[in-house]
């Protein structure tokens, strides 16, 4: 801060004759005219340029052409908004898939038909955390179809809402048979 303040004093010009104080407004007027009338005076003429332009070494046709177009700069696949509108329906279809099957999972431990099959998901079934934990895989399949959607790779874009459909198959067939246990 103390360097800020050091370049902003430093950069302010000093001006000796700006300390005067004047009450009467036409004498300002006419002391900032005769300061620069005199201000003009006093300054030299401009130089002469050391290199006269010759018209003849212009060359006339690169003087009359419009600029030529640059190439663009390669910015890569985008995703359209019909795929952003599958994305997400497929995003809403795995998470609803996922909280499924934790509920028919979370039901038939607590009831004591089975038992969770998934050791990453075991620690969470005997409680409602396995609805949290659940959601988890769907967000990283999300990601993944996102990132597959605006892939460099065409035959990657081609197949972009695969994981998603993929996964969201998996939990609803998962939660169907957690129901046929429990029945």
């Amino acid at each position: 801060m103390v360097i800020a303040a050091l370049l902003l004093i430093c950069s302010i010009p000093h001006m000796d004759d700006t300390a005067k104080v004047v009450s009467d407004s036409s004498a300002v007027a006419s002391d900032s005219a005769t300061s620069d009338s005199v201000l003009v005076a006093s300054l030299p003429p401009a130089p002469e340029p050391n290199v006269k332009a010759d018209p003849k070494l212009i060359a006339p046709h690169l003087a009359t052409q419009p600029f030529l177009p640059m190439k663009p700069v390669f910015t890569g696949p985008r995703e359209t908004p019909r795929q952003r509108k599958v994305w997400y329906g497929l995003a809403l279809a795995g998470h609803s898939g996922a909280a499924f099957d934790a509920w028919t999972t979370h039901r038939a431990v607590v009831g004591g038909y089975g038992q969770e099959a998934n050791p990453f998901l075991r620690p969470f079934a005997n409680s409602n955390a396995i609805y949290a934990a659940t959601q988890v895989s769907p967000a990283v399949i999300d990601y993944l179809g996102k990132r597959m959607m605006v892939s460099q790779h065409g035959w990657v874009r081609k197949i972009w809402w695969l994981p998603q459909t993929a996964g969201a198959s998996i939990s609803f067939v998962c939660g169907a048979h957690n129901l046929g246990v429990v029945r």
